[in-house]
């Protein structure tokens, strides 16, 4: 367990892995039900118009849309230039990946878990033959 300071409000906090504290998510929970609504009457507003009438600030509504959680429509179905794939930089509208980027880290991840299942699946008297072959 680490000490590290909330994205939010700046406190240290004890994380298991999370960059937001209990108190700070807490309170993104209620804002994403609150945002969540406005944008499901409201389909293509813009972020500034969501922040500005659902008083949750544009920053957890980054959050909220990086994490997935949202998904903020434009006419052009790319979330209007909000966010961008981490890995090809196109324009998406929720999360961290494009779908293409999406399937390729799938692909990879099936290859490495594939390859590892390979060697796993070896008996142990397999293992220790091919390793006393590569010495």
């Amino acid at each position: 367990m680490n000490i590290i300071q909330c994205t939010f409000c700046k406190r240290p906090f004890a994380s298991i892995g999370g960059k937001v504290c209990p108190a700070c998510l807490e309170q993104i929970d209620q804002d994403f039900i609150t945002v969540r609504d406005y944008i499901y009457e409201h389909k293509h507003s813009n972020i500034d118009l969501i922040a500005e009438e659902t008083e949750v600030s544009k920053q957890k509504i980054m959050y909220l849309l990086k994490e997935g959680r949202l998904i903020i429509d434009s006419p052009d179905g790319e979330g209007g230039g909000l966010l961008h794939c981490e890995m090809c930089k196109k324009s998406i509208s929720t999360g961290r990946l494009c779908k293409d980027c999406m399937g390729k880290v799938a692909t990879s991840m099936d290859r490495n878990v594939g390859g590892q299942k390979k060697t796993e699946s070896k008996t142990p008297e397999q293992n220790l033959k091919s390793s006393a072959k590569i010495k």
